[in-house]
């Protein structure tokens, strides 16, 4: 096998590949694994959020994290990853206000279908109206804007919550 000229290049091809073999989640963007997720089993999360520069920077962090993540636009996206990767999902983070649904609703819907899945609550809201009816056990919140620090303190918090301690 000849030597790419760029790193670049040979991480472009990887990403085709691995898209091409996840099939309809493909047409959302490739799921994305670190390199750190190499050494241990990673915790898969569906990212649903509406703004392009917020889900990029928050699938960095949490790709360089060592997370597996799955990205969706909208709550319809959403639903299309959740159906193909249900089995393999260990939280949803999403954003209150989506075009399409809230995202309250969307976390009652796949928590209800997958009962081990958790959900994280991202607002720029305050979080008394987030929360006014409530968060069911497994779910939390997370102010926007959040930091980098901030977003993976409440994940690990919350895969925590789920496995207990080790």
């Amino acid at each position: 096998m000849g030597q790419a000229n760029s790193g670049r290049a040979n991480q472009d091809q990887a990403d085709r590949g691995q898209a091409d073999q996840e099939g309809e989640v493909a047409a959302l963007g490739p799921v994305l694994l670190s390199p750190l997720a190499a050494s241990r089993q990673p915790a898969t999360i569906l990212l649903v959020e509406d703004e392009a520069f917020v889900r990029e920077v928050a699938c960095q962090i949490l790709c360089l994290a060592g997370y597996r993540v799955l990205k969706a636009r909208n709550a319809a996206e959403a639903l299309l990853a959740f159906r193909g990767h249900a089995n393999n999902l260990q939280l949803l983070l999403t954003d209150v206000v989506l075009p399409d649904r809230n995202g309250s609703d969307l976390a009652h819907e796949l928590t209800t279908q997958c009962n081990n899945v958790k959900a994280i609550l991202v607002s720029g809201y305050p979080e008394n109206s987030v929360t006014s009816k409530g968060l069911r056990p497994g779910w939390s919140y997370l102010p926007k804007p959040f930091s980098a620090d901030s977003l993976l303190q409440k994940i690990r918090e919350v895969l925590e919550e789920e496995t207990g301690p080790m």
